[in-house]
């Protein structure tokens, strides 16, 4: 068991109990090492957000763009950590683990789960590669970093810069990337509640292609 694992290990008993509880108790002033925040309720809120055209790199070394490369054409699960965090980051990507066990091969063909490093002068792809293991569980699940400036770009698009690695509120975004809505979710948010916002995408795919086909028909 490397390292991350067994990170995620002690998280573990916090999902358990609970989002809600795990919340209370990963917020805790003694065991919160790494963030000096208030604790940060579960809320949801729409919001639009950009892509920078720059380039960033995935946990296998290969070069990539956020948007051409991942978010078309998907239905994407976003979240935002760095791999030397020992409590909140764990306990989010459990969830964005959890949300992929349970989306299963939709993951990697209409979903995408992508998380962005915060720290990337010290999160290079070989660190987010080991760091993935211990919360992936197949493919469709991209893990990136990049240099300081493209990141810090790609994070000021999507409306998630802080500046401050302490000041690093949870947060994860669901969108899909052909209507272009997205949901920020705030706090340690239920998996449940990520998949259902998926699933909601997903149906507004199908009435809108629904829709289009009707209207082909129609016509003279």
């Amino acid at each position: 068991m490397n390292r991350f694992a067994q990170c995620a290990f002690t998280t573990f008993w916090l999902l358990a109990y609970g989002i809600g509880q795990a919340q209370a108790q990963s917020h805790s002033a003694d065991e919160h090492a790494g963030h000096d925040m208030a604790p940060t309720p579960a809320s949801a809120q729409s919001a639009p957000v950009s892509f920078a055209d720059v380039a960033l790199v995935d946990q296998n070394g290969k070069s990539v763009h956020l948007e051409p490369d991942l978010v078309a054409n998907k239905i994407v699960v976003m979240s935002f950590i760095y791999t030397s965090c020992t409590t909140v980051c764990p306990v989010v990507s459990s969830i964005m683990g959890k949300v992929q066990k349970q989306l299963g091969a939709r993951v990697g063909s209409e979903v995408q789960l992508v998380s962005i490093s915060i720290d990337p002068q010290r999160d290079d792809s070989g660190r987010l590669n080991e760091y993935a293991r211990a919360f992936q569980s197949g493919p469709g699940w991209s893990w990136l970093t990049g240099s300081t400036q493209s990141v810090n770009d790609t994070l000021k698009g999507l409306g998630t810069f802080s500046g401050d690695l302490k000041n690093h509120a949870p947060l994860i975004l669901v969108g899909d990337g052909n209507s272009r809505h997205w949901t920020r979710f705030y706090g340690f948010t239920d998996p449940a509640v990520l998949i259902h916002e998926v699933e909601k995408l997903s149906g507004q795919r199908g009435a809108h292609a629904k829709h289009t086909a009707v209207a082909m028909e129609q016509q003279p």
